[in-house]
């Protein structure tokens, strides 16, 4: 019995180092792109997650068995993709952080351009602009200048901490009062999807959001990164609650420490309660990756007067304007429209 206190402590000391090491590799895997781990040398593009990775089911003997999504607008991404490498110019600015930041920059394809219009176009985790082309282009053939950025650590922008939002969301005010120093008049929508969702909700939520954004669309969006981990620890890890909270709050201290932000902390629900500009949320009711209860919280947290919610019925994750176009694309049209022809 005299020696059982050592054997604790000890016990103690090599489950906080074991659980240490994971949260630290957990970290560099998502969200250090030095890391020689770094997820993003791993992931694909989610605006394509749906053909590329179908979604794992089982079938009644609990085989599994792969179903390829919905994806009703294949025919316009192909065509989307064409236009965005004809048609793109490259612009940069250098953020707060002294990083130099990326975009491409697309004219509107209409007859009638929409005078001082413009929308910011942010793409998800593991995306670029491409991401964002068919989204770029039919903003474009509404009359929009459009413009995607790179978020840090994408393509030609600088950076090696993904922020989840929370970093990017000052990037993007940025980006902003970069239109606003061409366009006086600027009058701008942002548009995000999954973590570009993300970022949009916590920008809109800022004091300093320049008074250039009218309106927001977030689709697909997470409720903060806390809970976005602790759900991907739980669906994707199947750890215990207990286990999941200690290991998202390791890598929450380390992210604090490494790259300046807590996961509690990058909330898009606290950030939401100071919107007051129209914001339209959308989600697919499939979603895998970001729970579809989001959909609820963010709403219900948004305290702007004027906001709309769209459900897509079996649409996974960022694959809502793939399953149901015309939906998807009417509902867009019907909140845009309203704010911008003026």
């Amino acid at each position: 019995m005299r020696y059982l206190p050592a054997y604790l402590g000890a016990t103690m000391a090599l489950g906080g180092a074991a659980l240490y090491a994971l949260a630290d590799f957990q970290f560099r895997f998502t969200l250090d792109t030095n890391s020689r781990f770094s997820l993003l040398s791993l992931s694909k593009d989610t605006s394509r997650r749906g053909r590329k990775n179908p979604r794992d089911q089982r079938n009644r003997r609990g085989r599994r068995v792969y179903t390829e999504p919905l994806h009703r607008d294949a025919a316009e991404e192909r065509e989307a993709e064409k236009w965005f490498d004809d048609a793109k110019h490259s612009v940069s600015i250098t953020n707060e952080d002294g990083l130099r930041l990326h975009a491409w920059s697309f004219d509107p394809d209409c007859a009638s351009p929409k005078p001082h219009c413009y929308v910011i176009c942010c793409h998800g985790f593991s995306g670029g602009p491409a991401q964002m082309a068919k989204y770029a282009h039919r903003f474009a053939t509404m009359g929009f200048t459009v413009l995607t950025p790179a978020s840090r650590c994408r393509e030609l922008s600088e950076g090696r901490y993904i922020g989840m939002g929370w970093l990017e969301r000052r990037d993007l005010l940025q980006w902003v009062r970069f239109i606003a120093a061409q366009d006086a008049q600027a009058r701008v929508l942002l548009d995000g999807v999954s973590m570009g969702a993300a970022t949009v909700m916590m920008a809109c939520g800022e004091e300093s959001l320049p008074s250039n954004v009218v309106a927001a669309i977030a689709d697909c969006g997470f409720t903060s990164v806390w809970d976005q981990f602790m759900f991907n620890a739980r669906a994707l890890y199947h750890l215990p609650r207990w286990l999941a909270g200690l290991l998202v709050q390791g890598m929450s201290l380390i992210a604090a420490h490494r790259a300046g932000y807590g996961f509690r902390e990058a909330s898009c629900v606290n950030q939401l309660g100071n919107v007051r500009i129209p914001m339209l949320f959308i989600h697919g009711g499939a979603d895998d990756f970001v729970s579809p209860a989001s959909l609820d919280k963010v709403f219900q947290a948004c305290a702007s007067p004027r906001k709309q919610r769209l459900l897509i019925p079996g649409a996974g994750h960022a694959m809502s304007a793939s399953t149901d176009p015309v939906t998807y694309w009417k509902r867009v049209n019907a909140f845009v429209s309203p704010l911008f022809d003026q």
